[in-house]
């Protein structure tokens, strides 16, 4: 059943590669604290569940993600975690009433795939210096306290090696396999990123916002990858207004 026209849908938060949902602490708080429910689901392989096997496919993570979303909620995807919302709002649209995409991917171009290829290629030669490559594009010149850091990397080295890298593959191709559905959902639809994001670049969000049938893009400045963890206040002010004016216009057409 969905939600009731005019009342507030559930928000569920689904995180990016290595990481789990603990990225989603500030956000989350923000939320709840302006009434929303929120979910904050694992995705496979990650936090409290089981490797995944080699050749997970982005079917396979959405699949598993599906039984955990609510019908009608606001699905933000961050990362990998925007492939998986983009392929439930396409292929269960029961469960999404509405699609945000936050420091997603889209359609990359060869150069983009080389680059992320060979990131996927430095993680499999070394797992912990691919770690720390991670945490400098995310955090460097941040005002993100150390602690932060701290478990941040303390998340990312905790994962199963090869459960790992099976996940960033799907990260690093599975952008080729949703792109041609991308036309296909029917759900509102809201693109951010941030302006110094410089593997989810602000041009893939405004391709991505051109893929999906009436979806928004957003810019955020001065932010870069790891945006609901550096600057949650600006991207929950950002959502809930999406969510506000959709929850608006839902109401106007009954």
């Amino acid at each position: 059943m969905s939600p009731a026209t005019g009342a507030r849908p559930p928000v569920v938060l689904l995180h990016g590669v290595g990481l789990d949902a603990s990225m989603w602490g500030p956000v989350r708080a923000l939320l709840v604290a302006d009434g929303f429910e929120v979910l904050t689901p694992d995705l496979p392989g990650h936090g409290s569940n089981p490797p995944v096997a080699a050749g997970t496919t982005l079917a396979d993570l959405a699949a598993a993600v599906a039984g955990q979303v609510p019908a009608g909620a606001v699905v933000v995807g961050f990362s990998l975690g925007a492939l998986v919302a983009q392929h439930l709002a396409r292929f269960r649209p029961d469960l999404v009433g509405a699609l945000v995409s936050l420091n997603s991917v889209c359609r990359r171009t060869p150069e983009e795939r080389a680059a992320v290829l060979g990131r996927l290629a430095a993680s499999e030669a070394d797992f912990a210096a691919g770690a720390e490559a991670s945490l400098r594009r995310w955090f460097e010149g941040t005002a993100v306290p150390a602690a932060v850091v701290a478990r941040t990397r303390e998340v990312l080295l905790a994962n199963d090696r090869e459960s790992f890298l099976a996940c960033y593959r799907v990260f690093a191709t599975a952008d080729a396999e949703i792109g041609p559905e991308l036309p296909r959902i029917d759900r509102p639809a809201l693109a951010v990123t941030g302006e110094l994001d410089g593997g989810s670049t602000p041009e893939m969000t405004h391709r991505l916002a051109g893929a999906i049938p009436g979806c928004e893009a957003v810019v955020v400045p001065g932010a870069r990858h790891m945006l609901p963890v550096t600057d949650p206040e600006p991207f929950v002010s950002i959502l809930t207004t999406f969510v506000r004016k959709r929850s608006h216009v839902a109401a106007s057409a009954n």
